[in-house]
């Protein structure tokens, strides 16, 4: 069975419709995290490892956490290997960071739904295919990748945010929204960031109201994302292999 190493820093940031689409595709989760073991959560090689996910965190891409810098070296020796993998928030942030490219704050946190716009060259890449060209998504972060590593496609952008999905290499990904998560897990973060961060920009009556518009058709092509991951980023010969 093939293991995806999962980095999690926070039990409400678990990979959500992302880990049971892995699941129920035949692969075998393994769980690392960090808000519990700090750095010693990170493994130190990618043996029998097929694929590496890289979750959200509420800390900043920036701060001065031993377990960063590990994670950055794990991001860049998966990457070389040309494992799949797939970076969401500051986990796209941080394989932005490993791989050559730049983090800047925001001016305001963005929080809630944006619509999100894939590029033309988003339009044909595989693992998007199905998704709609423009999406309303779940955005939570404070900090955005300002420039894409180098060599990278930049497959989607926002109003706020110019770089909300990249692609460098064969099979590395990064996301800044929130595909992962149900209404469920939308209302849970939402409630726990603007407790710990005290953002005040959007209020939980307003959140309802957008999830009442936009949820069944995030949904749908967050679905489809997950979808395409599971069917597409490892190859096919390598998950019969094991």
């Amino acid at each position: 069975m093939a293991t995806i190493i999962v980095l999690q820093d926070g039990k409400h940031l678990g990979p959500g419709r992302l880990g049971v689409t892995l699941r129920d595709h035949g692969f075998k989760i393994d769980y690392r995290r960090i808000d519990q073991d700090g750095a010693d959560a990170i493994p130190g090689d990618l043996d029998n490892a097929h694929g590496l996910v890289v979750l959200g965190s509420p800390k900043p891409p920036s701060a001065d956490e031993p377990w960063i810098g590990r994670a950055m070296d794990l991001i860049t020796k998966a990457h070389e290997a040309e494992m799949p993998v797939i970076g969401l928030c500051m986990g796209h942030q941080l394989v932005a960071r490993a791989l050559g490219g730049e983090v800047e704050q925001l001016p305001q946190m963005s929080l809630g739904f944006e619509p999100v716009e894939l590029t033309v060259p988003g339009q044909t890449e595989t693992m998007l295919a199905g998704v709609p060209w423009t999406t309303p998504m779940f955005q939570s972060h404070a900090y955005h990748v300002s420039k894409a590593p180098p060599g990278a496609t930049v497959l989607a952008k926002s109003a706020t945010t110019p770089v909300e999905c990249f692609k460098v290499g064969i099979r590395t990904y990064g996301f800044q929204f929130h595909f992962e998560f149900d209404r469920h897990g939308i209302t849970r973060h939402f409630a726990i960031t603007k407790k710990t961060m005290g953002v005040d920009s959007v209020s939980l009556e307003q959140l309802e109201a957008q999830l009442d518009e936009h949820y069944a058709r995030f949904a749908r092509a967050c679905d489809r994302l997950c979808l395409n991951i599971a069917s597409f980023a490892v190859p096919f010969d390598r998950l019969l292999a094991v």
